[in-house]
C-alpha cells in the first residue's frame, strides 16, 4: 500500500487582509516539517511550504513523484482541502489556466505538461489517459469537468458494510471523464469548465 502523504502551504496575507490589519495566525518552524497556529499548537506534516514558497516548488516535491508513478502504471490522487481564500485553486491551476504566466502555472498544468512529455518519449508504450475533476463543496460533489451544469447528483459509494477497502473503494458514478490524446486538449477542457 501506498502511503498518504500530506502537505501544508501557507499562502501570505492578502492585500485586503493587510489593509484590514490582520494578523498571521499560522507560523513555519524553521528546519522542520511542523507549523505552529495562533501561539502554541504544533502540527507535523509530510512537507510544509512557507508563504514564500514557489509553484514549482510545490510541484517538484509534492507532486512529481506521483507523476512519475503514474507512467509506471499506478493511479494518483492529489485532493486539496482548505477553506475559502486558503489559496487551493491558486495551487491546483494558478488562477485562470489560459492566462497565466509560467512560473505561476499551478500542480494541474505542469503534472499535464509532464505527463505527455513522457508519453511523447515513449512511444513504444500504450497509454490511456482520463481525466476527471471533481470538487467537494459544502458536502455536495460537483463534476468539475461536466459542460451541461454545474452541479450533477453524484453518489459515493461503499459496500453494504461501509468497508472502503480495495474491492469497495470509494468512487464517483456518473462522473464525465474525457479521454485526452495530449496536454493541449487536457488544458483545453480544463479552460472550458
Amino acid at each position: 500500500m501506498i502511503p498518504v502523504k500530506v502537505a501544508v502551504r501557507i499562502r501570505p496575507l492578502l492585500s485586503k487582509e493587510v489593509l484590514h490589519n490582520h494578523q498571521v495566525c499560522v507560523r513555519l518552524v524553521p528546519n522542520t516539517q511542523q507549523i505552529i497556529i495562533g501561539k502554541d499548537r504544533a502540527f507535523t506534516f509530510d512537507f510544509v511550504f512557507g508563504k514564500n514558497s514557489t509553484q514549482e516548488e510545490v510541484y517538484a516535491t509534492c507532486i512529481k513523484p506521483l507523476v512519475v508513478s503514474l507512467t509506471e502504471g499506478y493511479n494518483a490522487t492529489v485532493f486539496a482541502y482548505g477553506q475559502t481564500g486558503s489559496g487551493k485553486t491558486y495551487t491546483i491551476g494558478g488562477g485562470h489556466i489560459a492566462s497565466i504566466a509560467e512560473d505561476e502555472k499551478g500542480i494541474i498544468p505542469r503534472a499535464i505538461q509532464e505527463l505527455f512529455q513522457h508519453i511523447s518519449e515513449n512511444d513504444n508504450i500504450d497509454f490511456n489517459v482520463k481525466v476527471s475533476y471533481i470538487e467537494v463543496y459544502k458536502e455536495e460533489l460537483r463534476d468539475l469537468l461536466e459542460l451541461e451544469t454545474s452541479v450533477k447528483d453524484l453518489h459515493i459509494r461503499e459496500d453494504e458494510k461501509g468497508n472502503t477497502g480495495r474491492k469497495s473503494a470509494l468512487q464517483p458514478m456518473h462522473l464525465v471523464s474525457f479521454v485526452c490524446s495530449n496536454a493541449k486538449y487536457s488544458c483545453f477542457l480544463l479552460k472550458v469548465t
